[in-house]
Parts: C-alpha cells; structure tokens; sequence
C-alpha cells in the first residue's frame, strides 16, 4: 500500500499550548473543557468556552483543525453537562467532537447530526466488529485505536471498517486497558474514566529523608523510592516499584516509567492505513509540546519525502529518558 499523508495530532491543554502546537506545525489538535467532560480535567488546564472560541478561531486562521474531547462516563442521571459541552463544541465550530461513552454518542449524532464524530481511544474499542457497531449506530468518522494492538493487527482492522484510524505515536503509555484501568481508583477513590484523573495531584506525596533520598506515595500507599540522585517519576500505580512472590528488591511489577515512541515504525503505520498520528501530552508544558510536535512534522515530512529524517533528540523527552514502541512492535507482556 502507499502511503498518503497523516495527519498530525497534537496535544492542546492550554489556549497557549494551543498556538504553540499550531505554530509548531500540527495538522489538528486535541483540547478540552475545564469540567468533568473530559480524560485530562487537570487544575490549571483546559478552556472556559471563551477561551475554546478563541482557540477554534485562531487554529482556523492558521490552517489547522480543533478536536474537542468529549472522552468521560457520565454518572447516571447526570447528563446535563455533557450534553451542554457537545452543544457549545458544534456552536463553536470544532472539526470534531471525540466522544467515549455511547450516550453521548447518541446524543450528539442525534442532535447534531452534520457534525463529525471521532471514537476515544476511552472507549476500548479494539476489534473490527466493535468499531463497526460505533460507525453504523453513531456514524462515526474516526476510531482513535487503543494501544494494544500490533501494526498487523491494525492493518487487518483498517481493511474492515469504513471509518479513519488514529493511532498514538509518543508520550505516556500505561497498562494499555484504555478506558479500563482501576488502579487509581482502588488506591485513592478516584475513578480515572470518572472523575478525569489518573494519580490526582491531590492525593500525591513526595517525602524527602535526611539523605536526600525521596520516597513518592499516592494516598496512603508508597509508589516508588529513589535514592538521591535517582530520576524520580510521578507516582502512578502502574509505574510503581513492588515487593512481590518474596523477591529482596523491589521491582516495577506491572510496567515500567517508559515513554511510546514510535518514530522507527512511522512508515509502519502509515502504510497500514493510518489517516492521523497522534501526540499524548495535554498536561505538558509549551516547550516540550513545541519540541516533540516540531520533531514530528519534520519527521512526517521526511518519509513522504522518501527521507529517513533523524529523530534521537525525543528521547530526552521521554519518561525518565526510556522509551518503548509497546505492542505495536510485536506484543511483549510483563
């Protein structure tokens, strides 16, 4: 198969990461509310609806296109905002509403019908026929696939389903349940498909002793230890150091604190069919947003230009400096 050109998804937690993913060179990106309607409902991040009208305007002028995250489970009886968040995202213009939960799905395809809708990587949906039943019910345009799933294998979906695929290309992977993990929930209360956040910053504790040694907890609950000197990672469940079947050290149990980096397998994916390539990272800071989506429009650049552009510099960007390709290269499980 040849390859068409991708579209580059970037991250957008502010109205000025925003711009800077655009001015960078992003094809489309990906934003939220500051409420409960989106997976990244951070303190400190997201868009009032001014700022989300202003952000649409600004990324139209350039060219660029706005994917609203819809992408959270309403509690029962308590639909209300989220029925307001998809109204205001269709008023305000975006190019796409991504929704998770199929009531919302409903909701949108029903009311909004003109309006296009893409498939959250929160909704799980990883086999043909289930991503078929989202396309014929809602008529979605896009599935965002979960992480799980070789290049094979998506190539083998991309020959079956009607619709787009968008696949993550680099930055945070965990358990790779998408949309089902309830580690955080187990330990804090906190659901992360619920309530929006994973390790919330609430419950994160750093102890320092007197040799500099920091110990990371989550609630009540010891994460990680790292000697002085020693990079230390936030505290999320999965990326913790464990005692486990008698073992003297502690070791990374269900994962370890790596980054997805899937440069090496770009011309992969785009061959198998992906329509867009995705960058994780709402919650980072402009100059890593700014570094990583400049990378990878180069990157994108040079294999549709028959290049193999150099790429070795995003490792420093990645979590405690390691990266993985996870699944996609061949499923490898702890």
């Amino acid at each position: 198969m040849s390859m068409i050109q991708p579209e580059l998804v970037c991250p957008a937690g502010t109205p000025a990461s925003l711009r800077t993913a655009v001015d960078a060179g992003a094809d489309a990106v990906y934003c939220g509310f500051q409420n409960a309607t989106n997976a990244r409902n951070f303190s400190g991040l997201n868009f009032t609806t001014t700022e989300m009208r202003g952000g649409v305007d600004y990324a139209h002028d350039k060219g660029a296109k706005v994917l609203l995250a819809i992408n959270t489970f309403p509690p029962g009886g308590k639909t209300d905002l989220w029925k307001i968040a998809v109204d205001d995202g269709v008023r305000f213009g975006v190019d796409a509403l991504i929704v998770a939960d199929i009531g919302v799905a409903e909701y949108a395809s029903h009311n909004h019908p003109d309006q296009r809708l893409h498939l959250s990587v929160q909704a799980g949906a990883s086999s043909a026929e289930a991503i078929q039943y989202y396309c014929d019910s809602f008529n979605i345009k896009r599935v965002v696939l979960p992480r799980i799933l070789t290049v094979k294998e998506i190539k083998a979906i991309h020959d079956e389903i009607p619709c787009e695929i968008e696949a993550f290309i680099f930055g945070n992977i965990g358990m790779m349940a998408e949309g089902r993990c309830s580690l955080t929930n187990y330990i804090t209360g906190v659901s992360t498909n619920m309530d929006d956040i994973c390790s919330p910053a609430s419950h994160v504790k750093y102890e320092e002793d007197k040799a500099r040694n920091l110990t990371t907890k989550l609630g009540d609950f010891t994460v990680d230890c790292f000697n002085c000197g020693e990079n230390a990672g936030y505290p999320t469940v999965c990326k913790g150091r464990y005692l486990v079947d008698h073992r003297e050290e502690p070791y990374y149990a269900f994962e370890e604190p790596v980054s997805l980096n899937l440069t090496s397998l770009l011309p992969d994916l785009m061959q198998a069919g992906v329509t867009a390539l995705k960058i994780e990272g709402r919650q980072r800071s402009r100059a890593y947003v700014r570094a990583v989506v400049s990378a990878f429009r180069k990157a994108v650049d040079g294999y549709m230009a028959g290049e193999n552009p150099e790429l070795s510099g995003l490792l420093a960007l990645t979590e405690g400096h390691r990266e993985t390709s996870g699944a996609f290269g061949g499923k490898r499980w702890r």
